[in-house]
């Protein structure tokens, strides 16, 4: 990724994650002290402090971890033929990167909660300085207590590939801006990621009597994260098709659909992270409280891929067990198409 970072001198995410890579804890602390002002020669563990709503996110995680808990898939046996039995297990991953935005203690919910569920063992939470006490003491409530002092790309880098003082994780999740974003595809190529989570969107699907006023609440809202979140309204037309096929082309994080004729493509959106039915859905409803996940995809990326689930912190592994009858009866399967590949090796393997 080139992404420019502002700086004195055009730097791009590029050299900042190549930079964490080689040098470590001393260059996480050089760009933390360009970026945000801060003065440590290596990264600090965020102190608990600070006032947090303490029933508000106890009621959050335990929303969320109401609705993850009930994604868990099911461990499945199967003997595809005489004597070949396929098993199929689903393991937690071993330790998580989460990167929580400055004070978004509902992104840091979003994430922990379903990695606790999922029963991943190390949990690692990066934040901007700002903020990073209060993000800290909610991390505590929920149960986490690895909580580093580090934004931006910087950030993302350190977890993928660990530093001095932080070892690195299996697999980075989070939402971010577009230099996180940028830094999270870079280091895709050598750690897991989520998605592409950031800037914010939102599509508003509108029948023509819906009130602006209820219309604005909604973009308001969202466009509260940034200036470079994005915002549209789709007004219902005759042509219910075109709203749909208009809702499909922006792939969008938010969905929101008001009025009957709007409510109606509930069931027919393909192409989002989350669809908000009716005027008692609002977006940040889910935001915060309804226990669905708000890390969603951005960028056109909810053509092809959903939100943090609970199966964003499991993995599959296939277990296959032959008896040497089973093994005789799909013999000659491999062996034509090691045949047919020009593996010999892999044809003389079935023979035993």
């Amino acid at each position: 990724m080139s992404r420019p970072v502002a700086t004195e001198r055009p730097v791009t995410v590029d050299e900042i994650v190549a930079d964490v890579r080689q040098r470590g804890d001393a260059a996480v602390a050089h760009w933390s002290r360009l970026f945000d002002g801060t003065d440590a020669a290596a990264p600090e563990r965020a102190r608990p402090y600070g006032e947090i709503p303490v029933a508000a996110v106890r009621a959050a995680a335990d929303a969320v971890a109401t609705w993850h808990r009930a994604q868990r898939p099911s461990d499945l046996v199967v003997e595809v033929n005489p004597g070949v039995t396929l098993e199929r297990r689903w393991v937690p991953l071993r330790s998580v990167g989460v990167y929580v935005p400055t004070r978004l203690i509902s992104s840091l919910i979003m994430a922990v909660v379903p990695a606790r569920e999922a029963g991943v063992e190390r949990i690692v939470v990066c934040t901007p300085p700002a903020g990073a006490a209060v993000v800290a003491a909610a991390a505590a409530l929920l149960g986490v207590d690895e909580v580093w002092t580090i934004g931006g790309a910087q950030a993302i880098a350190a977890l993928a590939y660990g530093t001095e003082s932080i070892r690195p994780v299996d697999k980075i999740v989070g939402p971010g801006g577009g230099v996180v974003n940028a830094a999270k595809l870079l280091v895709s190529r050598d750690v897991a990621i989520d998605l592409p989570a950031g800037p914010s969107e939102i599509v508003v699907v509108a029948d023509p009597d819906v009130p602006e006023e209820l219309v604005e609440q909604e973009l308001r809202a969202q466009m509260e994260h940034g200036p470079d979140s994005r915002a549209h309204v789709i007004r219902v037309g005759d042509d219910l098709e075109a709203a749909l096929d208009e809702v499909e082309e922006f792939a969008p994080e938010h969905v929101a659909l008001l009025g009957e004729r709007a409510e109606s493509l509930a069931s027919r959106i393909r192409s989002a992270g989350a669809v908000f039915v009716g005027p008692y859905s609002p977006v940040p409803a889910g935001d915060y409280a309804t226990g669905g996940n708000h890390v969603l995809p951005t960028g056109g990326w909810g053509r092809s891929t959903g939100g943090l689930g609970l199966e964003s912190f499991l993995k599959p592994v296939t277990v296959q067990r032959l008896t040497r009858e089973g093994l005789e009866r799909i013999a000659p399967t491999v062996e034509a198409l090691a045949d047919l590949e020009g593996m010999p090796m892999h044809r003389a393997a079935v023979r035993r």
